[in-house]
């Protein structure tokens, strides 16, 4: 039976949770200047982004051979991975030359949220805000991609390797996508009561 983990690692991991509830009281007093028309913009890229970044998951795992029955169908695919697609176990096989492209790879992606954030919002809390609420989307985006190509993860139990800037992030699924929902929660909230404040 897995068990169940209630700390990410390193240590400091841990503390991405205090950003949903820091982000809704630094934006609660001085509101929120992003319209929802922004919000909803934003999201869309995120969605899009999230797959495509899980659909960059699967090709790389593939191509390095730590993904079975990727020579058939998705159902293959979907079949077997589970059994043996483990994100965690697979960091210590993949090949050196393939992780410093994927580190690169990480770097591009934060990059370009920060990118789409800027463009989104003109002040800083706003820009802040659209960062957390295209990451937030784009996170669990990704993970349902790799459950909808891979069915992986097949619990929120299930440990995943978050990042790996500056040194391999470590955490079982569900602590990324609670941080992920509570964000995305306390934008709405925030945003929601910029509308009311108006």
């Amino acid at each position: 039976m897995e068990r169940f983990s209630f700390s990410a690692e390193p240590w400091w991991v841990n503390l991405l949770i205090l950003i949903p509830p820091t982000a809704f009281w630094l934006c609660r007093t001085r509101g929120l200047s992003l319209p929802r028309r922004q919000l909803l913009w934003l999201a869309l890229f995120a969605v899009a982004f999230g797959f495509v970044e899980a659909a960059v998951v699967v090709y790389l795992r593939a191509a390095t051979g730590l993904l079975p029955g990727y020579h058939g169908t998705l159902a293959d695919v979907q079949r077997a991975a589970p059994e043996f697609y483990q994100q965690a176990q697979t960091l210590r096989d993949f090949p050196q030359s393939l992780l410093t492209v994927e580190v690169c790879r990480e770097a591009a992606t934060i990059l370009m949220l920060i990118t789409v954030a800027v463009l989104a919002a003109s002040t800083a809390r706003g820009r802040c805000a659209a960062f957390l609420w295209a990451f937030a989307i784009w996170d669990i985006t990704y993970y349902a991609g790799l459950w909808l190509t891979l069915r992986w993860p097949a619990s929120f139990k299930d440990l995943d390797v978050l990042f790996l800037i500056p040194v391999p992030w470590m955490a079982p699924v569900w602590f990324p996508i609670l941080v992920s929902v509570l964000t995305i929660a306390a934008v709405i909230l925030s945003a929601a009561r910029s509308s009311a404040a108006v």
